[in-house]
């Protein structure tokens, strides 16, 4: 029993999705996500310059009978979230962090095509 409105969807496959906030500042694009009960060794972050994939775990700890629940919403269990980001990215210095049940994945943006007017020298 899953309910529509929870911040966490199953996919066909039996994970959930995570639910992420994706912003910028001017250095850098950003990826929030509320993981709670996660270990940081029980996510898996790979990032490319165009995409971003979450995957991990949540394990419940206690095994509760189907017919104890009144509400089922929290996800348990394998789950994973791609992302197409809108700027190139540099995966090599890209980083992340777990802090009160939020990832937090900071990435640098590239700017190729961002030039620069240099004064002509006599020499």
């Amino acid at each position: 029993m899953y309910n529509e409105e929870s911040l966490e969807k199953i996919t066909d496959e039996g994970e959930g999705q995570l639910a992420v906030d994706v912003y910028q500042t001017p250095n850098e694009i950003i990826i929030e996500s509320t993981i709670a009960g996660v270990k940081p060794d029980d996510i898996e972050v790979d990032v490319t310059g165009e995409s971003v994939t979450i995957r991990g775990e949540r394990h419940q700890e206690d095994t509760i009978d189907e017919s104890d629940y009144f509400y089922r919403e929290c996800f348990w269990g394998r789950f994973s979230r791609s992302i197409i980001l809108p700027q190139e990215v540099d995966p090599e210095k890209a980083h992340s962090t777990l802090k009160n049940g939020v990832l937090t994945i900071k990435l640098p943006k590239i700017y190729r095509g961002s030039s620069r007017k240099i004064k002509v020298k006599a020499e």
